[in-house]
């Protein structure tokens, strides 16, 4: 699974991602088609390898899939039954903080039909709404 390999702050500020648009990484620049989301929400690194595999699954060996988005964010919990005070939880798990108009992933070199379907099958693992973007198309306005 995706995590940084090392971070300079371990624990970290929840980041706020509503209302507002993504400003770069917001056009498809690698590949031929890009799943863009529609929304914004925090992605966790197992759902972002749960899509990966959805798309390169369905798109065999033929192609290449281009991840855009990396989990950098970590999120702290403390264990049950412990209580209020003495400091904050450990890092469980990682997430991607995805704003809107982001393109997420990307994909080249076959069918243009596959690609569609396989980029279709990898968002329904994603907590977001999305669109389907061409190269030529601009992103989300």
């Amino acid at each position: 699974m995706l995590q940084p390999k090392r971070t300079k702050h371990r624990k970290m500020f929840r980041i706020r991602h509503d209302k507002v648009k993504a400003h770069r990484n917001n056009t498809v620049s690698f590949g031929e088609f890009g799943l863009a989301s529609t929304s914004s929400a925090w992605i966790s690194a197992r759902q972002i390898e749960a899509a990966r595999i959805a798309i390169t699954r369905h798109m065999g060996r033929e192609g290449q899939v281009i991840i855009k988005i990396f989990p950098h964010m970590s999120k702290t919990s403390k264990p049950i039954g412990v209580r209020m005070g003495s400091g904050k939880g450990s890092p469980e798990a990682w997430f991607a903080v995805v704003k809107e108009g982001t393109v997420m992933f990307e994909v080249k070199g076959n069918q243009v039909d596959v690609m569609k379907e396989a980029l279709r099958l990898g968002g329904h693992k994603l907590p977001v709404t999305w669109k389907i973007l061409a190269r030529e198309s601009e992103g989300v306005k």
